[in-house]
């Protein structure tokens, strides 16, 4: 009789989809070794002049170089998807335990999520795959969550760890009617929550989809007593650097700003320059694969400066839209044998990599 009882799990994965741009980029190391740059050139911006390249142009004035500047960069490469990330965060952040029913009403809290995405048998050319759609009678939509059916023979599995970009032309400042999301002289996109009034459209600004909305006061609702801060001896897992948000205001990734204050406070305390390697972010330290790389981006001999000059694999997602992300990528490069290659073509639908 158990075996007739079904039961629904609680998954993230399509509550925020990004899919039909270009997201992830991946390359087989044969085509690698003949570009380095191999699907990781830039997506051009449409003009009146033609195609131009996304970075050559600009509304907005650059920030200045002053002091740090803090960035990220995470290699696909070595990404495994563990998900170590996502509970340091939880445990860090102060991230509240909101129950599977509420995952259910994609009302998921935590700051970072892990994007998995398989090689499906549709064309990896968005405009083919929806070519091929009206062939089939089939809407957009239905499309995108057919591409979650893995390919039949030998399907690939990328994961990419999402948080907030960081973005140095944040969609999100703009549309912020009391100035409760701006960007901090660092480079970092913080939240003021003691002045968010919950207007919620910050989330639907964000390309990235990485920001979230307090519901309830899930640390204080006993409808959420599973939550290990409902009781006095419970709060202690809390984080005292980090506050507690409230019901009704949006928070996301603040790049662990608690531990970037507390590393230049130590440095201050020692009476010396903050060195390279001293901050270390809650989702870094707990990466296994060390896949995930924080640093000051004007300071020309850290080792994230280092990376993003030296290797032809780093991009940033979407960088079409001017948005100018602080958090860079680097491209995946699979070392696969010819057969296995023309195996996943032929599954995948003569789908090209990255």
């Amino acid at each position: 009789e158990d075996a007739k009882e079904s039961t629904e799990v609680a998954g993230t994965q399509v509550h925020h989809t990004m899919m039909g741009r270009a997201i992830v980029r991946v390359a087989s190391l044969e085509a690698y070794k003949k570009d380095p740059m191999a699907s990781n050139h830039p997506e051009m911006l449409h003009t009146n002049a033609g195609e131009v390249n996304p970075t050559s142009i600009d509304l907005w004035d650059e920030h200045q170089k002053l002091g740090h500047r803090w960035g990220m960069t995470i290699d696909l490469n070595s990404c495994i998807g563990c998900g170590a990330c996502v509970v340091s965060c939880t445990a860090e952040n102060n991230v509240a335990v909101v129950g599977k029913k509420m995952v259910m009403n994609t009302r998921e809290m935590h700051w970072l999520r892990i994007d998995r995405y398989y090689s499906t048998n549709w064309s990896a050319e968005i405009k083919e795959a929806k070519e091929e759609a009206d062939k089939k009678g089939v809407g957009a939509i239905d499309m995108y969550l057919d591409m979650e059916n893995p390919s039949v023979a030998n399907p690939k599995v990328m994961f990419q760890p999402m948080m907030c970009q960081h973005c140095n032309h944040a969609p999100c400042e703009t549309v912020c009617p009391v100035l409760a999301t701006n960007h901090s002289s660092e480079g970092l996109n913080a939240m003021a929550y003691n002045r968010c009034v919950g207007t919620r459209y910050c989330a639907n600004n964000c390309p990235f989809k990485v920001r979230r909305f307090n519901w309830f006061n899930y640390n204080g609702n006993t409808d959420f007593a599973f939550n290990p801060t409902q009781d006095d001896l419970g709060r202690m897992v809390l984080n005292p650097d980090v506050v507690v948000r409230s019901r009704g205001v949006m928070e996301k990734c603040s790049m662990c700003v608690q531990r970037v204050q507390a590393g230049k406070l130590e440095a201050k305390k020692a009476e010396r320059k903050l060195q390279d390697g001293d901050i270390k972010l809650a989702c870094a330290q707990a990466c296994p694969t060390n896949a995930i790389l924080f640093g000051d981006l004007n300071d020309e001999n850290s080792a994230i400066s280092k990376l993003r000059k030296e290797d032809e694999r780093n991009y940033f997602i979407l960088e079409e839209l001017g948005i100018r992300p602080t958090v860079s990528y680097l491209t995946k490069v699979r070392n696969c044998d010819v057969e296995m290659v023309e195996e996943v073509k032929e599954g995948a639908g003569e789908k090209k990599e990255g």
